[in-house]
């Protein structure tokens, strides 16, 4: 054990953490004992959620809202149980303003589509503005400018300093009074760059302008209090958050979602429907169209039990020791350059760099076969290789059930890439 590593405090009990997630027992590549370094991706599911995923399954599965059998009841119960526990997860003042979608982008597509074609005075068109940033995840690009294309509407973003942060030098001129929503990311996926909500929302507001929050790598990782942030809309995802894949979420300001138009049509969205018109279901289902994700539902449910029984702030506390000590080592390593803050404050758990002229996917493929897992390439955020240049990065990203000695695995582990190429 290094010395660095002795000195550490503020870290959750790992040892006993990681029984919970039969994975990372894995050997990979035959005699490789796993170290699971990409989290920002998907993070790995605990036996607690496994157990209620099959329990649901074996128990209780029907379709929900309709049925009056037991089992439609009872998948009733722990869909919209889940809802009241999201609700209370990022404190919501309502149950009612929790939407469930199947993954974050579908959220974001949600708003823009909604948008789109909204009456006044929230309808988005040629005479209006779009506001996001250069470190967007492509599924808060592309949205917008889908809408932007389809409307006419301007859109505009942030730029990057040299330092991976958001260049708010001329937020004045990039919000204006033809603002009609600012879309950011709270804690970016590539760079891990936590962003100042604050300083974003109040210019947003002074224009009139909506906020919408992709939170899909805060929500993990930190308390999320909704009503705090002062957004209009927040969204997140299940499988980043030790949920299944194919959940995601939508919150939004109850008095918006009473306005807005429906994006999707069929089933369950509806009051009343004749061959010459339809009345919508109040929100949320009326934006829930058709059979939704209910086991994922309830496996979303489950794993936020699981976070809070740790406790969000520990979670957030742990992951700022190992980022600390992850950047103390990661700058031992000759030729690597991290791409955004060099500093463990304001970041999130994940960092992502390059290893002088080696390219991120030769490393990410040497460090697979020593066993330890991490992402390569854009990170659907091209244009933040774009800005510095680069073809790609190496990302390492931790969680709660993330250790020292796993970050000093990915440091030797790198030296070993620089050995093999030379």
């Amino acid at each position: 054990m290094t010395a660095a590593r002795q000195g550490l405090t503020g870290l959750l009990d790992t040892e006993a953490i990681r029984k919970d997630f039969p994975v990372l027992e894995r050997l990979v590549h035959d005699d490789r004992k796993l170290v699971y370094l990409d989290n920002a991706a998907t993070s790995q599911t605990p036996r607690q959620v496994l157990d209620v995923l099959a329990e649901y399954y074996e128990q209780h599965n029907a379709n929900v809202h309709r049925g009056v059998h037991v089992l439609a009841e009872e998948a009733t119960a722990l869909y919209e149980g889940a809802r009241d526990k999201i609700a209370a997860f990022i404190n919501a003042p309502s149950r009612d303003e929790v939407i469930f979608t199947k993954n974050a982008s579908e959220s974001l597509n949600l708003v823009a589509n909604m948008l789109g074609w909204a009456d006044e005075p929230y309808r988005v068109d040629q005479d209006t503005e779009v506001v996001i940033t250069e470190m967007e995840h492509h599924s808060n690009i592309v949205p917008w400018q889908l809408l932007s294309q389809r409307t006419g509407a301007k859109l505009k973003w942030f730029g990057l300093t040299d330092d991976g942060r958001l260049d708010l030098s001329s937020i004045d001129e990039v919000i204006t009074e033809k603002t009609k929503i600012v879309s950011f990311v709270l804690v970016s996926n590539i760079l891990g760059t936590a962003n100042p909500v604050e300083q974003i929302v109040r210019r947003a507001q002074e224009v009139g302008a909506l906020v919408l929050i992709d939170a899909s790598q805060a929500a993990p990782h930190m308390p999320l209090d909704v009503q705090a942030l002062g957004a209009d809309f927040v969204a997140f995802t299940g499988h980043k958050m030790l949920g299944p894949t194919g959940i995601g979420v939508l919150w939004g300001r109850q008095e918006l979602l009473e306005d807005l138009p429906p994006f999707l049509g069929g089933g369950e969205m509806i009051e009343t429907v004749s061959m010459h018109s339809s009345t919508y279901a109040p929100a949320p289902h009326k934006f829930e169209a058709g059979t939704p994700p209910i086991s994922q539902a309830v496996g979303l449910g489950a794993a936020v039990d699981y976070l809070n029984a740790i406790g969000m702030d520990k979670i957030a506390q742990h992951e700022h020791v190992l980022t600390r000590y992850a950047v103390e080592r990661l700058r031992e390593v000759p030729d690597l350059r991290i791409i955004g803050p060099d500093t463990a404050e304001d970041r999130g758990a994940a960092i992502s760099f390059t290893l002088g002229d080696i390219h991120p996917h030769d490393v990410g493929q040497v460090l697979d076969e020593l066993g330890i897992a991490v992402r390569v390439g854009h990170h659907c955020a091209r244009p933040v290789c774009l800005r510095y240049g680069i073809p790609a990065t190496t990302r390492a990203s931790f969680y709660l059930y993330s250790t020292p000695a796993e970050i000093d695995a990915l440091v030797d582990g790198l030296e070993h890439v620089r050995n093999f190429f030379g």
